[in-house]
């Protein structure tokens, strides 16, 4: 199964935080549901699975989300029946359920401990950076395990508008310094 992270970085490599003063970029959560339509999937950790429910800012605006199966990562969450999305212990259960759903390509999308679970494992084939224009503090960041190190080849950038760039990735296998 092909696997794709998606991730909104500042211009300084840490994940774009978003608060009420400062909502996510509206080109960021379109590109989002955009890839997510395509896909007609995307995984996502506990925490930002919560954070989508809570705040509607976080949430895409440009299109619903009905017929996309959304599995969150997390041992410890239990959904209600009819909720809109389905559970996994892991990255490796998550993309089964995919995988066991008809898809061949899987979404991951956020946040950072589910991203650096599926390039630890690596599960990642490709990575799609969004870059927001903005520098924040020390933050969280996109990680491998230490010592590890992956070639990238560019497959494509785009402007998305209002001073974001979306850069799209291929991995190459882990190498070890």
């Amino acid at each position: 199964m092909k696997t794709i992270l998606w991730a909104a970085l500042s211009a300084n490599g840490n994940y774009a935080r978003s608060s009420q003063r400062h909502p996510p970029k509206p080109e960021a959560t379109a590109d989002f549901a955009a890839h997510a339509r395509e896909h007609g999937n995307f995984i996502v950790g506990r925490q930002t699975f919560l954070e989508f429910q809570e705040n509607a800012s976080r949430r895409p605006q440009s299109a619903s989300m009905d017929g996309i199966d959304i599995v969150v990562v997390s041992s410890t969450l239990a959904l209600p029946p009819g909720a809109p999305a389905q559970t996994a212990p892991d990255a490796r259960a998550a993309l089964a359920l995919l995988r066991g759903r008809g898809h061949q390509t899987a979404l991951v999308v956020g946040g950072e401990r589910t991203h650096n679970a599926f390039l630890s494992a690596g599960l990642v084939d490709e990575v799609i950076v969004v870059v927001t224009p903005s520098f924040e503090d020390e933050g969280r960041k996109i990680t491998l395990s230490r010592g590890e190190r992956r070639e990238a080849t560019l497959i494509e950038h785009t402007s998305l508008g209002g001073g974001l760039i979306r850069l799209r990735y291929a991995l190459g296998s882990v190498d070890t310094w």
